[in-house]
């Protein structure tokens, strides 16, 4: 599928291309594997290529860089069939890397259980903006919060405790459930100006992605240290 005009005036095109097979959490909870290509739209630029999976059952966005290496590739643009096979190899190459490792991941997180203050704690420290506000939340002063960080807490628990792909087997009181709270709230919940900036803050280096990076990996410390790996406990 080919779209158009990311910014204005059309400067930036993008592709998703579907791979095939699935990356599988459980019995039948299934991710779609994508790679997110984004050039100019007079091809002056290099391609950059992002591996990309997407849960199914809600639509979930859930890309990651793991273990401090990116999910991305800059293709340069040239005429020489031996380079363009070169990157496709490397593109194909993290994209099966990656595929693995989450797959691997995700299962284990399904196996590890997580209260709802637990979550609750989690979320808070996703989407925590400054070095300011966690100092408010560690010193007990959360009726200091602004309106709109307690909201977009509230907003995101409530997903995490209420939506239906919030209650299956793989997600119900686990940390894949905490992971895809964040993951669903900035796709399914939060309010965008368009779908441009939606798609911006997802998948091109704006909030979405940087505070999914962030319940990432605060996921992977939970997953190894249990509730101590919670910043705001």
């Amino acid at each position: 599928m080919l779209c158009k005009a990311l910014h204005k005036n059309g400067e930036r095109i993008f592709i998703t291309a579907k791979l095939p097979d699935y990356i599988r959490v459980g019995n039948d909870d299934l991710i779609e594997k994508y790679l997110f290509l984004t050039t100019s739209h007079d091809g002056s630029g290099s391609i950059t290529a992002a591996f990309t999976p997407i849960r199914i059952v809600c639509n979930n966005t859930l890309n990651a860089a793991m273990n401090n290496k990116t999910n991305t590739v800059r293709i340069r643009h040239t005429s020489n069939a031996k380079q363009r096979l070169e990157q496709a190899h490397k593109v194909m190459g993290i994209s099966d890397m990656l595929s693995s490792q989450m797959e691997s991941i995700f299962n284990h997180w399904t196996k590890i259980r997580i209260t709802d203050n637990e979550v609750k704690k989690l979320i808070q420290s996703a989407l925590v903006p400054s070095k300011e506000v966690l100092k408010t939340i560690q010193n007990g002063r959360e009726d200091e919060l602004s309106t709109c960080f307690t909201n977009m807490v509230d907003n995101a628990f409530e997903y995490a405790m209420s939506n239906p792909t919030q209650l299956m087997d793989t997600t119900k009181g686990t940390v894949f459930g905490a992971y895809n709270a964040i993951t669903g709230y900035f796709q399914n919940v939060r309010n965008y100006k368009d779908e441009e900036a939606k798609l911006t803050s997802l998948l091109m280096g704006g909030t979405g992605q940087i505070r999914t990076q962030s319940a990432f990996k605060l996921c992977v410390d939970f997953a190894n240290k249990g509730s101590d790996a919670l910043i705001l406990n």
